[in-house]
Order: structure tokens, then C-alpha cells, then sequence
């Protein structure tokens, strides 16, 4: 369990436990696995597959909330049987099996099978993972904790689409035979997780049995926690899949086999910034810091609806990675200092439950407004609802740690 801080007062990022990093490790061979696929797979879908943008975001949609819907279920079940490690390898192990079904597609409803047990795997895996990072980590460098997992996970958000880019020149834009690489990495992070993961001695088990959520549980939520799932669903609302931002690329005149570079460039910046950013809510405390987050997904998303050319793509993914920098950790750490220390599992179940239905209601509405009005009409949305979120933050949640200083 979490050392006590009281008897560790000089404890620094520096001591994040050895199993974060692993984790951290793990996420970057699975995110290079599919972000080598992911990168592409919008254009592959309607260029090669046929599909509209519609369907794009019904299928991101749908296998995000599927995602969701898992999380509730496995964390809850690793309460309840004290053990994270177990359904961290087999939610891996089920996004791997998924890798080979891509570059055999032949149609979208192929896709979306692929999608959907590859996000039930991720369902699977998170909420433990997360469970578990918060169970060794003191509470004194949880953000760093959580900062350091997301930015090593990040570094695979950017080395699969360059590994992408590398491969759709040398296979003349086969993106069937580049979605071959992907088994590799995930291959690998599986084997990572057996050999090196480590959970703490003593995590008890809850001895529950049936429904994930009870209303007793519920109850012993603080209001805390109520409030960071509040924000949750309007970053969600706010954030509709990537995969648009891909799509803006190929509208503005991207080449497709650079088209995975606007993933590259993201996640550049959500990598470098996501362990400062935890590391200094940790210090100024989370709500602050987010709001520079939200602050940077206006600017974003107006810059996205409204200056034309690649370079007006160009800033607008650079700061949408720096809000990714500035909350996805983050948001993981306000769930882990609101909710009770025998619930964590059960509460990144919820959390991530409630803000998979929201990305799936945002999807679906922005590729609804992308095939009616255009990609203004999506990004100016998501402007307007992350001047929401704002406000929300600004007069709603002071949840997080005071700053020490």
C-alpha cells in the first residue's frame, strides 16, 4: 500500500517506484503498436475501405465507450480480489491478439470488430493499472507517478505513426503491409508486463460480490470525486477523437504518407510536457494546471476552425498536445486523491465508464457535424464546450492537493 508520507518527507519524483517506470515501458511498446495503425487509419478507412467520417466517428465512438464500459467491470474486480497485475497482462494481451485483424480488413465493420476487442482489452487493463500505480506511489509524488506512466505512453504515441510514416515510403503507401509492424511492440509489452511487474504485499480484497457498483459504494464517494467526474465528461465533450485532426490534415493537403506526422507532432509535445505538468500539480496543486490545459484546447480548436493551410494544422495539434500534457495525468491523480484507498480500482472504473459515454456522444456529433457543415462547425464545438469546462474548473473543483510550498 502507499508508504506513509509522514515518514518519507523527503520523497521526490525521483522515488517513483520501479514498477510505474515498467508500466510507463509497457504502455510505450503498446502505443507504438497502435498508434503505428491508429495514425492511419481514418485515411485507410475512407480512402481505401470506403467509409465516411460519419462512420469514423461512430466507430472511434463505439470502441471508446466499449473501453468504458469495461473499466467499471475490471476495476471493481481488482478491489475485490486485491490482485491489478493479472488483468493489466490480459487486457495487453487482448490488444495484441487484435493487431493482425487491420491489415486483413476488408471492410468497416472488420475495423470495428478489431477496434472493439482492442478497446475491451484497454478497458481491461486501465483502471488496474492505475488502481496499482496509486497502491505504490506516495501521495506526495502521485502526479509525478501518473506524469511520468502518460509521458512514456506518449513516446509511443509518436514513435508508432514516425515508425508509420518510415513504412509508408518504404511500402509505397501499402498500408495493408505497414500494419504488419504493429505485432512486434505488442508482442513485447506483453512479455514486459509477465516479467517485470511487481504489486505490493497486504493490498486486501474487498470480498464483494455481484453488480461492480453498489449504491453503498457510491455513497462513500466524496463530493470530491463527484466533481472531477463532473470535469471529466466536459474534457471529453470537449476533446472528440483524434482521428479528426487527422482528417483535417488530409483536408488541408497533406500527403498521405506524411499524414502520420500529425500524431508525431502531438504527442512530441504531450510527451514532454505531461511529467512537468504532474510533477507541478503535485506542488501548485492539479486545478490550476488544467486550466492552462483548457486554456490551450480553446486556443486549439479556434485555431483548427478558423486559419487555413497546414500551418494553422500545425499549431493547432501542437497545442492540443500540450493540453493533453496538462490534463490526461492529471485527471488520473484528482480520481486517486478523491476517492476512498479500497475503492480506487471501482473508481477509475467509473470515472472512465462515464467520460467513454461522453467521447462517444462526441464523436459521433463531431463527424456529424464535419459530413454537414464542415471542420469549422466541429472544432468551433469543441471551443465552446472547452470554454465550458473552464468555467466549471474556475468556480466548481478544488479537489486536488494544496501546493506544499
Amino acid at each position: 500500500m502507499n508508504p506513509d508520507d509522514a515518514k518519507t518527507p523527503s520523497v521526490t519524483w525521483r522515488d517513483v517506484p520501479t514498477t510505474v517506470w515498467t508500466l510507463g515501458f509497457v504502455s510505450l511498446l503498446m502505443d507504438t503498436s497502435s498508434e503505428l495503425i491508429h495514425s492511419l487509419l481514418p485515411v485507410f478507412l475512407t480512402t481505401v475501405v470506403g467509409a465516411s467520417t460519419v462512420a469514423v466517428g461512430l466507430i472511434e465512438g463505439i470502441a471508446e465507450a466499449t473501453a468504458a464500459v469495461a473499466k467499471v467491470f475490471s476495476g471493481a474486480l481488482s478491489d475485490r480480489i486485491g490482485k491489478r497485475k493479472l488483468l493489466v497482462g490480459i487486457g495487453y494481451g487482448l490488444a495484441a491478439i487484435t493487431k493482425p485483424v487491420f491489415p486483413l480488413a476488408g471492410t468497416a465493420w472488420e475495423v470495428l470488430a478489431a477496434r472493439f476487442v482492442d478497446r475491451i482489452g484497454k478497458g481491461i487493463r486501465d483502471a488496474p493499472r492505475d488502481a496499482l500505480i496509486a497502491d505504490i506511489t506516495p501521495s506526495a509524488i502521485r502526479g509525478a507517478g501518473y506524469g511520468i506512466r502518460q509521458a512514456l505512453d506518449t513516446v509511443g504515441g509518436f514513435a508508432g505513426p514516425l515508425l508509420a510514416v518510415a513504412l509508408m515510403a518504404l511500402y509505397a503507401d501499402n498500408f495493408r503491409a505497414v500494419f504488419w509492424w504493429a505485432l512486434a511492440p505488442a508482442a513485447l509489452a506483453v512479455l514486459l508486463i509477465v516479467v517485470g511487474v511487481r504489486e505490493p504485499d497486504g493490498t486486501k480484497a474487498t470480498a464483494k460480490r455481484g453488480w461492480p457498483i453498489r449504491t453503498a459504494e457510491l455513497r462513500r464517494m466524496s463530493p470530491a470525486y463527484w466533481m472531477v467526474i463532473a470535469i471529466g465528461v466536459v474534457f471529453t465533450l470537449a476533446r472528440f477523437s483524434q482521428a479528426f485532426l487527422v482528417l483535417k490534415a488530409q483536408a488541408e493537403g497533406l500527403a498521405l504518407v506524411l499524414i502520420p506526422l500529425v500524431f508525431v507532432w502531438m504527442n512530441l509535445i504531450y510527451a514532454l510536457t505531461a511529467t512537468p505538468a504532474g510533477i507541478l500539480s503535485d506542488r501548485l496543486g492539479r486545478e490550476n494546471v488544467l486550466l492552462c490545459g483548457l486554456a490551450a484546447l480553446v486556443v486549439a480548436d479556434l485555431t483548427l476552425a478558423f486559419v487555413p493551410g497546414l500551418g494553422g494544422v500545425v499549431i493547432g495539434v501542437g497545442l492540443w498536445g500540450l493540453y493533453l500534457g496538462f490534463s490526461q495525468g492529471l485527471l488520473s491523480a484528482l480520481v486517486a486523491d478523491t476517492a476512498p484507498e479500497d475503492l480506487r480500482g471501482t473508481a477509475f472504473g467509473l470515472f472512465n465508464l462515464v467520460t467513454g459515454a461522453a467521447l462517444l456522444i462526441a464523436s459521433v456529433v463531431a463527424g456529424w457535424l464535419w459530413y454537414d457543415f464542415g471542420p469549422t462547425a466541429t472544432f468551433s464545438a469543441g471551443a465552446v464546450l472547452s470554454g465550458l469546462a473552464i468555467l466549471i474548473m474556475a468556480f466548481g473543483i478544488k479537489a486536488g492537493p494544496k501546493p506544499s510550498g
